[in-house]
């Protein structure tokens, strides 16, 4: 591979660090960016790519949440934290409906909305809720703050949301911030939420994409990938921080006007080549 293959594997990596955790679908840009910067690679191996890259999104999480995430303490404390603990069950929950319908269904789901008439759509119908949303919530009080104020039952209601994650454009982070923030959840503990949702769901994901591909990567293809996981780790950590710093002081609102702008630029792209 030349430098200018290698300049692209950085920029895909760039992109899924910044999309993945801003409500604004990773799969629209994506999509975009595969028209304009095409990777010298196989088909097969581009798509496996695509989704294990986010591996390296989600060790940012883990890097960043680590004392949030990690459940055990020392000896001197009991080894056990139960806040911890509690959280991961919430987390598990959460996960249980995208569970039960992606498995089987990931493949179909792809065959019929994996295209740019749907993306489009999705991104300007969730921008448009987006908004609506904020504008609801500009007289209203988050009812919940804390993860201890999460119940399971609201664990379960964020998770049917992330289902619909499923359909390319939605943006899984969007999806689950939007529930979370129906049922009164504040906007800082439903994305924080939402980034502990995509590690289990990111993980079996991507586990599930290399077993499909298979284990006999060429020395190009895996270096191809640790580029792609190592580039989305450092700017996921960037996006990350901007994110929780951003919406301590403003809504989710331009999101929601780029998702928008974003949607009708996917449809104007793609019905001038037609």
């Amino acid at each position: 591979m030349n430098i200018i293959e290698w300049l692209k594997v950085i920029l895909l990596g760039v992109i899924e660090g910044i999309t993945e955790w801003l409500p604004i679908s990773s799969t629209g840009h994506m999509i975009l960016v595969n028209e304009l910067v095409h990777l010298n690679v196989s088909e097969e191996f581009m798509e496996m790519f695509l989704v294990v890259i986010q591996l390296g999104a989600i060790l940012a999480v883990v890097t960043l949440y680590w004392n949030k995430l990690w459940p055990f303490t020392t000896p001197e404390k009991g080894w056990i934290k139960k806040k911890t603990w509690l959280l991961w069950f919430k987390v598990l929950a959460a996960v249980l409906p995208a569970a039960i319908i992606g498995l089987p269904f990931d493949d179909k789901i792809d065959a019929m909305f994996y295209n740019y008439q749907t993306v489009a759509v999705t991104l300007i119908v969730y921008g448009v809720l987006f908004i609506i949303l904020e504008n609801r919530n500009k007289t209203l009080k988050p009812k919940i703050r804390s993860f201890s104020q999460l119940t399971y039952s609201h664990a379960l209601f964020i998770g049917a949301f992330q289902v619909l994650a499923l359909i390319p454009g939605t943006s899984r982070s969007g999806a689950t911030i939007l529930g979370a923030m129906l049922l009164g959840v504040s906007r800082h503990l439903a994305a924080e939420f939402s980034f502990f949702l995509a590690i289990p769901v990111m993980f079996g994901a991507s586990l599930l994409k290399i077993v499909k591909f298979g284990f006999k990567f060429t020395n190009v293809e895996l270096a191809v990938l640790i580029v792609g996981m190592v580039v989305a780790y450092v700017v996921s950590v960037f996006a990350i921080k901007f994110l929780m710093g951003y919406i301590k002081k403003r809504d989710f609102k331009v999101f929601g006007w780029y998702r928008i702008a974003l949607g009708f630029l996917v449809l104007l792209y793609f019905l001038l080549l037609a």
